[in-house]
């Protein structure tokens, strides 16, 4: 499997890069659908969204028209259930290739006062209507200046002047391609694809078939009279032509009167191919900026690495071949000249302060590092594309449960390190693995979730799907933790190639703190990361769709790199001024790096974000956002942990006592 995986990287991945700016790649999981003339087609609803306020609600929470069926729930997976998503179905309906216009939809009831209250403050809070079609958002299209804009939904209503207008005509436009036979059915005859894709091998003169390649709206404001469809039915013709003009607005909501809601639909047949529909959606801003990233951040690792070179090569390379090289006598008369990190030989391995924390935190850390690689590198193979909702959410919580046996083995066999070989208490410290990070995120999930609720946004997680939660982190992650704790404790440890006085050596005054430094140090992960975090906020805040897991690759493995060698000079440099507590500073050196993401998070609520309102979507914000810097705190320390312990391991190997 792995060499499998390799091969796909080596050949693919610079393809990878351009993915979203690419025509004609393939997103797995999703597959074409056929549609004959006349065929019907339903247009599904998704929670109503702001990014004002970044809680979601549901669709028919306002006065907008109910199918006749009954309002109905689309089955959803879990990523979907945590993102907030409900999807629900909706009265809007088509036939394939059959143009109509002038639809009467309905006509709701007088607006009460609550329900008119509420128009108007969705219109304030500027909530955006989502709409789904064969799997495809309604994207919307607007000038400004020579550029034309493009967006996902359209919003509930508009505020001139003092009067609030709603948009309750909509013209709909879906592209369409028309379908060509090939061998599309046989290459991907696999699972349920084979069953839905039809094959007329054969059949040359059958009917044509389309495949819906694109779904635009036009929101109007159309001034109805609801008297002359007092007695319409849904579906039936306005009596009247409807002129759709977005530049002008004339349907002013009142309370105690009715409004009308109808729509136009027109197919265009397009040229653009069903594996390319999803590049309106996908289409990547900014290449050059994220190119730049990435070359800062290997100007980055090309300066530290020079400095590492330097200190291995160098200076400890030079040091040893010289110790070496005298005679009994003239080592022990160098010894009493030594400086620096060869007199803390005897300390360096004393166990540090909180040794089991230090366990658990790295334990932590291996795993949602490991989730986070595999993650990136499934979702730029494709796996995990937008065309399937919630496959990126459900895919994190998979393998971050699967990885527990990384995190339980790796913290055991550190802590049979630290007690040089003496495997006790490896349960409960592989049971304080399993609980430390998803207790923390269970406990700051809770507290939002009570926000939510009280908002009665969709955003809040159900009961049910907390006891679910629940059942997924007790029933497969701990036991997973805990059976690789007991690997970990049969695996041999990592002996020290030096002993342990049993007086610990006396530390010398420092000229400055040493954790001022270490604090410093994340300026440089930082550094490397900073530009592809502002267009992970712009999709997670500003309601973007994030597809460059390409570029998202490389930086978290420059991000790794960096953080090795952030941490491991910054280990040399304590030990050359004889401070032998090197384990925590190692891994806050670069776990430091969250601290500043923390930082920026809430630069950019204040100055990106101006229009987030209500103290309920900032706390949402900033505590979303600390358990973001959290897990990432944890990543990046295990990496400088992990560097340091190699390096310190490395050095002192090669030391040679009596």
């Amino acid at each position: 499997m792995a060499s499998k995986i390799c091969a796909m990287i080596s050949i693919f991945f610079f393809l990878l890069l351009l993915l979203p700016s690419g025509h004609g790649f393939y997103l797995p999981g999703s597959y074409p659908h056929k549609y004959g003339v006349g065929d019907l087609l339903s247009v599904k609803v998704n929670s109503l969204t702001s990014i004002e306020t970044e809680l979601p609600y549901g669709y028919y929470s306002l006065p907008f028209c109910r199918p006749q069926e009954g309002i109905k729930d689309v089955a959803e997976n879990l990523g979907e259930l945590l993102m907030g998503d409900r999807i629900e179905n909706s009265p809007y309906r088509f036939k394939m290739r059959a143009n109509e216009s002038d639809v009467f939809l309905c006509r709701s009831d007088p607006l009460s006062a609550d329900d008119f209250n509420l128009l108007k403050k969705r219109i304030d809070e500027m909530y955006q209507v989502n709409l789904i079609l064969d799997n495809l958002p309604a994207i919307r299209y607007t000038k400004r200046d020579d550029f034309l804009l493009r967006w996902t939904g359209y919003p509930v209503g508009i505020k001139v002047a003092d009067g609030y207008y709603l948009f309750n005509h909509l013209k709909f436009t879906v592209l369409v391609h028309k379908y060509e036979e090939t061998n599309v059915a046989s290459v991907m005859s696999t699972g349920d694809a084979a069953e839905m894709i039809p094959s007329n091998s054969g059949k040359s003169g059958g009917p044509p078939g389309y495949m819906v390649v694109g779904f635009e709206v036009v929101p109007c404001s159309f001034q109805h009279d609801p008297e002359s469809v007092k007695n319409s039915k849904m579906y039936d013709k306005y009596p009247k032509k409807i002129n759709c003009d977005p530049s002008t607005v004339a349907m002013a909501i009142k309370e105690n009167q009715p409004v009308v809601f109808s729509y136009e639909v027109d197919f265009v047949e397009s040229d653009i191919k069903w594996p390319s529909r999803w590049d309106a959606y996908l289409k990547m801003e900014g290449a050059k900026v994220h190119w730049f990233s990435i070359l800062n951040s290997l100007m980055v690792i090309a300066f530290l690495a020079g400095i590492v070179l330097v200190i291995l090569l160098r200076t400890v390379r030079r040091d040893l071949t010289r110790y070496e090289e005298l005679d009994k006598e003239a080592q022990a008369q160098m010894n009493e000249e030594l400086s620096g990190w060869k007199l803390v030989v005897s300390d360096v391995f004393r166990a540090p302060d909180n040794p089991t924390l230090l366990c658990v935190m790295v334990g932590d850390g291996l795993q949602i590092l490991g989730m986070a690689v595999v993650t990136i590198l499934f979702a730029a193979l494709g796996f995990m594309s937008p065309a399937s909702r919630g496959t990126l959410i459900t895919g994190m919580l998979f393998f971050y449960m699967i990885l527990g046996i990384l995190a339980g083995y790796g913290a055991a066999r550190l802590w049979k390190t630290l007690r040089c070989g003496d495997h006790a208490g490896w349960v409960s410290v592989s049971w304080r693995v399993a609980c430390f990070f998803p207790g923390i995120a269970f406990l700051i999930l809770t507290v939002l979730n009570f926000l939510l609720w009280g908002s009665r946004s969709t955003g809040a997680i159900p009961f049910s799907l907390f006891v679910i939660l629940l059942l997924l982190w007790f029933c497969i992650s701990v036991p997973l933790t805990m059976v690789g704790g007991f690997l970990g404790a049969r695996a041999p440890h990592l002996e020290y190639p030096v002993r342990t006085n049993q007086i610990p050596r006396e530390i010398p005054p420092q000229r400055y703190p040493s954790w001022l430094l270490v604090l410093g140090a994340g300026t440089l992960p930082f550094g490397t990361l900073f530009i592809e975090l502002f267009f992970i906020m712009s999709s997670l805040w500003m309601g973007r769709v994030y597809y460059v897991f390409g570029f998202l690759f490389v930086v978290l493995i420059l991000l790794v790199v960096v953080c090795a060698e952030v941490s491991l000079v910054l280990t040399y440099m304590h030990l050359c001024v004889e401070d032998w507590r090197w384990w925590w500073k190692a891994f806050f050196a670069s776990g430091s790096v969250a601290i500043y993401i923390f930082l920026y998070s809430v630069n950019y609520l204040v100055f990106d974000l101006k229009s987030l309102s209500g103290p309920v979507s900032a706390t949402l914000y900033l505590g979303y956002s600390l358990f973001m810097v959290l897990a990432i705190m944890l990543a990046t320390g295990t990496v400088g942990f992990i560097s340091s312990f190699w390096f310190v391991h490395y050095l002192f190997s090669s030391v040679k006592l009596d």
